[in-house]
């Protein structure tokens, strides 16, 4: 096993991408953020001083503590609390886990679907290309936050109430991820235009190999470069949607806050000088989302080979 995995290192070790990492701080700074938010996160469990959702912890009477450097702060909430006594610090690090599994979720169906519809409008061609177009053109009319609210009112409307919490978040990546395919599948579809009247793809036809089976073995693999890059910057799009949505209060539930919905929570004593119920969410978001598109911004120019 050893053996195999080694030569993939070595050949990763010596290529343009990481020669192109190890000379731009920006990327190397933005993947290390990125990397100590998403360890933070996914190791929340381990590292979070507290448990903000376990009810039997939380004491009324610690609620609206300042941060410990402050005066009237406490040593036992570095970031200080929220309303209900809730580590601020903690709530921090399992929201982020909500943001980040809605955006990976959502980043992904978007990703399967707009490229299977970019692949099949690019290499079809005809009336099929033409519908699946116009939908596309269609959808881009719409921002792309108005689209997700319409889909998540309609699909709660359909839902029964008692079920909202429980299907919350996989409502949210549906709305977010069906929101987004427009920009994989535009991409795609360019690329196989080009990629189907090349010389490989007709001796594939010659030998009888099926249009599945080029779609997939010969022209997906050359249109994965723009499709990365696309998703890197949707990732943060993503995040910023979710919060966007739990901000306005059609996102996750209070129970299982994400960091839109913890800057909604403090946004309401913002004025009344607990500022870093809002605060300190809002900065773990902000460094989440950048970090995140200065790397798509290094992947983008990393995989251009005119700036090569």
């Amino acid at each position: 096993m050893i053996a195999r995995i080694a030569p993939l290192f070595a050949r990763a070790a010596d290529s343009d991408l990481w020669h192109s990492f190890k000379h731009s701080p920006s990327a190397i700074v933005s993947a290390a953020v990125t990397l100590l938010i998403v360890l933070g996160a996914v190791c929340a469990p381990l590292v979070a001083p507290h448990n903000p959702f376990d009810l039997a912890s939380l004491n009324i009477m610690d609620a609206n503590t300042p941060p410990a450097w402050a005066e009237e702060g406490s040593p036992d909430f570095l970031l200080g609390t929220d309303d209900q006594g809730r580590d601020i610090l903690s709530a921090v690090l399992y929201g982020a886990r909500v943001s980040l599994l809605v955006g990976v979720a959502s980043v992904l169906f978007s990703m399967v679907l707009g490229v299977s519809l970019g692949l099949i409008s690019g290499y079809m061609g005809g009336r099929v290309d033409s519908i699946i177009m116009r939908i596309a053109d269609i959808q881009l009319s719409f921002p792309t936050i108005l689209v997700a609210l319409l889909i998540d009112g309609v699909a709660r409307g359909l839902l029964p109430r008692d079920l909202h919490d429980q299907l919350a978040v996989y409502v949210l990546i549906f709305a977010i991820g069906i929101s987004g395919w427009v920009q994989y599948a535009r991409t795609v579809r360019g690329s196989t235009l080009v990629e189907r009247n090349k010389e490989y793809v007709q001796a594939a036809r010659l030998i009888g190999i099926g249009p599945f089976a080029i779609l997939r073995r010969h022209i997906l693999p050359n249109v994965m470069g723009p499709v990365l890059v696309i998703a890197t910057i949707h990732l943060a799009v993503a995040i910023i949607t979710e919060a966007t949505l739990s901000f306005l209060g059609v996102g996750v539930p209070p129970t299982a806050p994400s960091l839109g919905t913890l800057i909604r929570i403090g946004n309401s004593y913002l004025f009344s000088g607990m500022w870093w119920i809002s605060v300190f969410p809002g900065v773990a978001l902000v460094a989440l989302v950048l970090s995140v598109n200065l790397l798509g911004d290094w992947l983008r120019d990393a995989l251009n080979p005119r700036l090569r």
